[in-house]
């Protein structure tokens, strides 16, 4: 039986997808192989690769001028890609410190250059977004990297960052891309990782602007070296072809639910649901400020912390799976990706209420 899980990645994927992957797990187009068999290199591939990009750029509307690759290392290798591309050891970047996956980026960075911290949120214990008049953008900064939603403490900008002076804008969208219509030529350069909104882990999507790739700095690893992979078609090496081509589906799937406009609606109805209910509750609280809750990742705590264990115990039980939050906060985190249906959210959020009459 298909249980609703929340994961928060590797998280749920369209059940359509999963199925039709499943119908050519071994006899990919009539070859008598797998997609996992063939050739990156042959036409047959070379075509899925080029459907993906095509549909991707469909979906977010991506300007001829930018580039899209995909890559191998999740999102983590991008962490010292962007530095070694984007900027000389001797170059200042403006990094945004909103949380886990923001410190990580630029923890990083800090081994290949200058890191300006632009604004840091650790005074409200990384439950805020900084405000627009409070970023600290240096003039003349070889990038302004953001963390766009911050997958473990559920905090989503609700605004597109502007450095001014012509400062490239990197975004970390791993968590939240794809989840709503996205004003791509804003951005130097968006990346990430698959196993949220795109499909299996190992796998990240660049998409950079093409005047930026003026080539990475000596010493960078052929493999991390943008203006290289946009070269040769992002197979520099062998790509993850499985989650190449896993992508592929997803990206037709959105096509086929009416694109992102649509997905938004959805996405923000479910969140709507899962918060409504937290906030009319005495049980529950969610402890993100409301102008910047994520859509894609709800955490949320109970007023009896003693009765986590059992809530998890029953949730699974309900068919409601991988409700617990990440280890460095603990409490409960419900991820609400794409592909989570809303009658996933309708039953955690049945159970939730049935669970307070009985333990309130």
């Amino acid at each position: 039986m298909r249980v609703f899980n929340f994961a928060a990645g590797p998280a749920t994927m369209p059940l359509e997808v999963l199925e039709q992957a499943r119908a050519e797990l071994t006899d990919w187009r009539g070859s008598g192989m797998s997609v996992m068999e063939v050739s990156h290199r042959g036409k047959a591939f070379l075509a899925v690769a080029q459907g993906a990009e095509a549909d991707l750029r469909e979906l977010l509307a991506i300007p001829d001028d930018y580039r899209v690759l995909f890559l191998p290392g999740g999102a983590t290798a991008q962490f010292a890609a962007i530095p070694m591309n984007l900027a000389g050891p001797g170059d200042v970047a403006d990094y945004v410190n909103t949380g886990a996956w923001s410190k990580k980026a630029l923890a990083e960075a800090r081994r290949f250059l200058k890191v300006h911290v632009a604004a840091d949120e650790a005074a409200s214990k990384y439950t805020t977004v900084p405000g627009v008049a409070t970023l600290r953008a240096s003039p003349g900064a070889a990038y302004f990297h953001y963390t766009a939603n911050e997958t473990i403490g559920g905090v989503e900008f609700p605004y597109v960052p502007d450095p001014g002076g012509g400062v490239p804008l990197v975004a970390d969208l791993s968590s939240n891309i794809l989840s709503a219509p996205l004003p791509v030529a804003r951005f130097g350069l968006i990346y990430a990782g698959a196993q949220k909104n795109i499909g299996p882990a190992g796998l990240a999507v660049v998409i950079v602007r093409a005047g930026l790739l003026r080539g990475a700095r000596p010493g960078t690893p052929a493999v991390l070296d943008y203006a290289a992979q946009a070269q040769e078609g992002s197979m520099l090496n062998t790509p993850p072809t499985f989650a190449w081509y896993v992508a592929a589906l997803v990206f037709q799937w959105l096509k086929a639910q009416g694109g992102l406009t649509v997905i938004a609606a959805r996405n923000q109805a479910k969140a709507r649901l899962l918060y409504d209910t937290i906030d009319a509750s005495g049980f529950y609280a969610n402890p993100v400020a409301k102008d910047c809750r994520s859509l894609m990742n709800v955490p949320f705590t109970l007023k009896e912390p003693e009765l986590e264990p059992t809530f998890l115990t029953q949730a699974r039980a309900a068919g409601l799976t991988n409700l617990e939050g990440h280890r460095s906060v603990g409490g409960m985190r419900a991820s609400l990706y794409n592909a989570m249906p809303l009658a996933g959210v309708a039953a955690l959020v049945a159970f939730m209420r049935e669970f307070e009459r009985r333990h309130g």
